[in-house]
């Protein structure tokens, strides 16, 4: 009997636990793109996180009972890297085919619009209107819209510019010609229009987007954790009073279901 207990007590002690399979440093640690309002906002003054992303990792790694960091990045780039580096644990992304080749991902937590920013005199009313012939759209290289757009425009054209440049110079080359429209999520268009009452945002989307947690490439056991965390979160109301705290427009609630 006394054997018996030995082995029983090594199969527990040997069993890994959830918290260690999510956070094998014993820190949840979560990197998303940090000037995505969409997903996180970073106070420039404390460095504090707020938003969707600080909402559920702050969830995630209470039900795991670790502690946990977030860690903001420059771009889609620097977040697969911090994943494949074990830099960070988890990362926060929009679905993208190219980029499910690089890591793996969860089902969505929420849906994110993608429209145009247009003059307020622009014959651009609606998402169509911006595919004609002649129509130059400024939009930053490698984003999820940005990526849409390559792949579903038929007339009209991109120019990307490395990173989103600062919404006084995006309203000086709408107001100049030299772009027809700005395109990117609706949530950081409509906050750019309300600066400028020249600008504003097209009526409708011309693509809904997830946003997903991600994870390194093969890693079953911790997508399947964090897969079973989402089904419990958007079966109740955690995302959507997640997005009304944030006060994001154009961002809903994901439908509960995986990939």
């Amino acid at each position: 009997m006394h054997h018996l207990k030995s082995l029983l007590l090594i199969s527990v002690v040997c069993l890994p636990t959830m918290a260690s399979d999510l956070a094998p440093t014993g820190t949840l640690r979560a990197t998303f793109l940090g000037d995505n309002p969409v997903q996180g906002t970073v106070d420039p003054k404390t460095g504090a996180v707020s938003g969707p992303v600080a909402d559920i990792v702050k969830e995630l790694a209470r039900r795991e009972g670790v502690p946990y960091k977030i860690i903001p990045a420059a771009g889609v780039k620097a977040v697969m890297e911090s994943l494949k580096n074990h830099a960070a644990d988890i990362g926060f992304l929009a679905w993208e085919a190219e980029r499910a080749r690089q890591v793996d991902f969860s089902g969505a937590y929420s849906l994110m619009g993608s429209t145009y920013l247009v003059p307020a005199a622009s014959p651009i009313k609606t998402a169509a209107d911006a595919d004609r012939a002649g129509v130059l759209i400024g939009a930053v290289r490698a984003n999820s819209p940005t990526i849409f757009l390559n792949e579903h425009l038929k007339n009209a054209k991109v120019k990307e510019f490395a990173a989103m440049p600062p919404v006084d110079d995006v309203q000086k080359m709408l107001a100049s010609g030299e772009l027809a429209a700005f395109a990117g999520n609706r949530a950081r268009l409509v906050e750019a229009a309300t600066q400028y009452p020249s600008l504003r945002v097209a009526q409708d989307n011309f693509t809904v987007l997830e946003q997903n947690i991600v994870v390194e490439k093969g890693d079953t056991v911790r997508l399947e954790i964090i897969n079973r965390f989402l089904n419990d979160v958007r079966a109740t109301s955690f995302v959507k009073d997640s997005l009304a705290r944030a006060k994001l427009v154009g961002v809903e609630p994901a439908p509960n279901k995986n990939r």
